[in-house]
């Protein structure tokens, strides 16, 4: 009983570290494997219950460990698509484009588009996203992979985006002269004559066909009477006139009274802070007039800004560190396209690893909880970069010598079990 014990003990041992030579070699056969994350084997050992007699060998059990959370080392490249994570969270992959995709995580964040312009990565897998529509934050599922899909960067046609927000910011002048009612720009628009105005500016913003649209916007102090100075705003299409100024065909598309309060120069807390717009051929949008002011200087605008763009294709895409992808046009507009998150699991080091440098949930791995990267403790976003492999060369070489050491001690237990058995058998001869 002894001896078949000591020999199934240095079988156990071999078997051991036959489990431990196979980590090293696939730890050193992805040294260079971006995003991989290199397996452990340890070991814990197997007592058999002892008697008063003789003492029974029993063995050693190797388990697999995987470093997941040990970061690699991040190279930087020149494609605005390479991605890698500083910190907590993984990207979301799926096997396929399809509903019935299975969905995985990884750390390796080398994409490409493939002949349909779908984001893959070296082993195959798509990168998911949320669809971004009208330029509002896409809504997150916290708890799931829900609401995600493939992200597809072929943007082959021609886009003419229309304006949908605005925001003009500027300074009235102080000292600016009442404006009588009936020489207002809303009323007295038909005539160059006796039409008066204390300021003007203009806003280019396009319609639905990509044609740009020259808005004329004019600032008419009508009142003041303190603490309160009121402002009559007035949007003109410019195309109405033939001279770029009054008279105008038509009257204003839009008009707003503006009450600013004369101690702070701000605007009063009952005034409108916005004017709708209705552009011919073209969307409804507020223009935002928030933080104009109402200040003892000349007529400034202190912040203009609008969204929509004329025809044109686009020239490529890139991420942003917050993980949204833009399409770039030829003209230099931006329009956001999806808008990638991170997953994380409370576990990281027991998912379940799978072909293809990817991850699986697990029971002991808990749930998947996902959010947008730099939020709720998940890392960062890097564009232009991508993450090593974790594996150290010279740890597992020298684990490799160890383990063959001990292989090579082991066997030499069972020759000895072995020979003593053989022994034992020749004493009956």
């Amino acid at each position: 009983m002894g001896l078949f014990g000591v020999m199934r003990t240095g079988v156990s041992g071999m078997n051991a570290q036959s489990s431990k030579l196979g980590t090293v070699a696939d730890n050193i056969a992805n040294s260079s494997t971006t995003g991989y994350k290199r397996a452990m084997t340890e070991f814990s050992s197997l007592v058999l219950s002892q008697g008063s007699g003789t003492y029974n060998s029993g063995g050693v059990k190797a388990h697999t460990k995987y470093a997941i959370t040990d970061q690699g080392a991040r190279t930087y490249t020149t494609s605005s698509l390479d991605l890698a994570v500083s910190g907590n969270g993984f990207f979301i992959v799926s096997s396929g484009t399809d509903a019935s995709s299975q969905q995985a995580l990884t750390r390796a964040g080398s994409f490409v588009p493939d002949g349909e312009g779908f984001l893959v990565n070296t082993a195959g897998y798509y990168l998911q996203g949320y669809p971004i529509t009208d330029g509002s934050e896409p809504a997150l599922v916290a708890n799931g992979l829900g609401g995600l899909e493939p992200i597809n960067i072929s943007q082959n046609k021609l886009e003419a985006t229309p304006t949908g927000r605005a925001t003009l910011y500027t300074n009235v002048s102080e000292d600016a002269t009442i404006v009588a009612g009936a020489n207002l720009p809303s009323v007295d628009f038909a005539s160059a004559a006796t039409v008066d105005y204390s300021h003007k500016t203009s806003l280019i913003v396009y319609d639905n066909l990509g044609n740009e649209v020259k808005l004329d916007v004019y600032y008419s102090k009508t009142s003041e009477v303190p603490p309160a100075s009121d402002w009559e705003v007035a949007v003109f299409d410019s195309a109405d006139s033939t001279n770029g100024g009054f008279p105008y065909a038509n009257p204003p598309l839009s008009t707003q009274t503006l009450t600013f309060d004369t101690t702070t120069g701000d605007l009063a807390g009952a005034s409108p802070t916005t004017i709708n717009v209705a552009v011919p051929n073209g969307g409804t949008f507020d223009i935002d007039l928030a933080d104009s002011t109402y200040l003892n200087a000349d007529f400034e605008v202190t912040t203009v800004d609008t969204d929509g763009n004329a025809p044109s294709s686009v020239e490529g895409v890139e991420f942003n560190d917050d993980g949204t992808l833009f399409a770039v046009y030829e003209n230099g507009d931006r329009r956001a396209l999806y808008k990638i998150p991170l997953a994380d699991v409370a576990s990281p080091d027991k998912l379940d690893p799978l072909s293809g440098n990817i991850y699986r949930p697990s029971f002991e791995s808990g749930e998947v909880r996902v959010g947008f990267p730099g939020e709720a403790g998940l890392g960062d976003l890097e564009v232009g970069a991508l993450e090593s492999s974790n594996v150290d060369l010279a740890s597992e070489l020298t684990s490799m010598i160890e383990s063959q050491r001990t292989y090579t001690a082991n066997s030499q237990v069972f020759k000895a079990g072995s020979d003593l058995l053989q022994e034992l058998v020749n004493l009956t001869r």
